[in-house]
């Protein structure tokens, strides 16, 4: 599984020589890549995928998506887990460039990536962020997930699957 389709967008799972593109903000041919891309967030994730990688040698499908417009072809985001699964449970983060944002991309885009911690028989998926991140608080809830605790400024979510359905 290297691509997934949602109405709006293609999540393309990443390798470490697009993972290296990304960290560094050199664009190769072939690369279709908003203006805004990579912004700071992204750099960060495809960072932690590309150290577990080196590690722990392909992530798939646990591992990092480049999130692209279907409507132009461009990169404007990232979305994976931040690692294997761990008893039945995996956390997920996401980010998206700043002119992609409030248009329920993030939204759609993780819906998308639950599909596949449930096709593999995942229980719970986990998520942070930080208490003045309204926007993703607002993601995370529109993707069914609740917020279990806070931890200073961090609030922790998280969702349940439905693995009887599976």
């Amino acid at each position: 599984m290297t691509e997934l389709r949602t109405p709006r967008l293609w999540l393309h799972a990443i390798d470490a020589a697009e993972g290296e593109r990304i960290v560094g903000r050199r664009a190769a041919v072939g690369d279709a890549w908003a203006d805004d891309f990579p912004f700071d967030g992204d750099v960060i994730g495809v960072t932690a995928f590309l150290r577990a990688t080196a590690i722990h040698g392909d992530q798939r499908p646990f591992g990092h998506y480049r999130i692209t417009r279907a409507s132009d072809g461009k990169a404007i985001g990232g979305i994976g887990f931040k690692g294997q699964p761990h008893v039945g449970c995996v956390e997920v983060g996401y980010g998206l460039a700043p002119s992609a944002r409030g248009h329920g991309y993030a939204t759609e885009a993780l819906l998308a990536l639950l599909n596949i911690a449930a096709e593999q028989g995942l229980s719970r998926v986990v998520a942070d962020t930080t208490s003045d991140n309204v926007a993703s608080q607002r993601t995370l809830e529109r993707a069914g997930f609740r917020q279990v605790r806070t931890n200073g400024d961090v609030h922790v979510y998280e969702l349940l699957l439905d693995t009887e359905t599976q």
